[in-house]
């Protein structure tokens, strides 16, 4: 007898197989296709994995529950489990990981600005690391971060009522206790007298639009900052996904188990 849940199954793979498709189409397009900037390229792999995984794993438990295939869906189930263990205790890495630090309000700033040593030390090394600020670092030039705030032609207390982005406060200007000049968003002169601060973003810091302060702490920090709250938000869909995942799981387990009563009903096991 071909049960619900076996049917449930079924069109819950196939959905995710359809889904499948054009994530792995897309990692491949931006593997194969030439003059692709860093960024794309390195997001090329994580695409054709998971794409490739959710094709295989959808496909076992199609045909595992249509076909009444127990090894299959074992298999299916087995992933499965495996998903919803690493899920849970990212989400809970994720928590403990952002939990520390924040933007410091600037007075008489629309901005918050970000110190890199406020945040968790696991991010800190991963940001710092040489080879991975060298990846970011060219991704935020790729994406010209900066471009809005050099085209915008703000005065300067325009500028400062301006309600930045972690990366924009911490990457396209140098922190306020430096006391540059202003000359635009993205052009700040370097005081005479030398520096108020002994921050060494101070020094950090150059005119050259291709440099501005993307070796700075503060872009680091403005990273990080961002990254934080990009990854509460997942975090909090992981939650909602994990709650989608255990139901699967369970109407899985009870396909599963019609699969051996049917098989065992006709006296054999596949």
């Amino acid at each position: 007898m071909f049960r619900l849940s076996n049917n449930l199954i079924g069109v819950l793979n196939f959905i995710t197989f359809l889904l499948s498709v054009p994530i792995l189409g897309g990692g491949i397009w931006l593997a194969t296709r030439g003059g692709g900037t860093d960024c794309e390229k390195f997001l090329q792999t994580p695409l054709i994995v998971l794409g490739a995984f959710l094709m295989v794993v959808s496909l076992a438990g199609l045909v595992g529950a249509c076909c009444r295939n127990s090894l299959l869906l074992w298999i299916y189930l087995f992933v499965m489990f495996i998903l919803i263990l690493l899920l849970f205790f990212f989400t809970i890495f994720a928590f403990v990981v952002t939990n520390k630090g924040a933007g410091q309000v600037v007075s008489g700033r629309g901005y918050k600005e970000y110190r890199l040593g406020d945040y968790s030390h696991w991010l800190q090394k991963r940001v710092e690391n040489t080879k991975n600020w060298a990846k970011i670092r060219t991704c935020l030039s790729d994406a010209k971060v900066c471009r809005s705030l050099q085209e915008a032609s703000l005065s300067f207390d325009q500028f400062i009522k301006d309600n930045l982005s972690p990366i924009q406060s911490g990457c396209c200007k140098p922190p306020s206790e430096c006391g540059f000049a202003y000359e635009n968003a993205t052009v700040w002169n370097k005081p005479a007298a030398g520096f108020a601060s002994n921050n060494t973003d101070c020094e950090t810091w150059q005119n050259d639009q291709s440099t501005l302060c993307y070796d700075c702490g503060s872009c680091k920090a403005g990273v990080i900052a961002n990254i934080k709250d990009k990854w509460k938000k997942i975090a909090i869909l992981n939650i909602i996904f994990l709650v989608f995942l255990v139901i699967v799981y369970s109407i899985g387990c009870c396909a599963f188990r019609n699969n051996r009563r049917d098989n065992a009903w006709k006296g054999g096991y596949p």
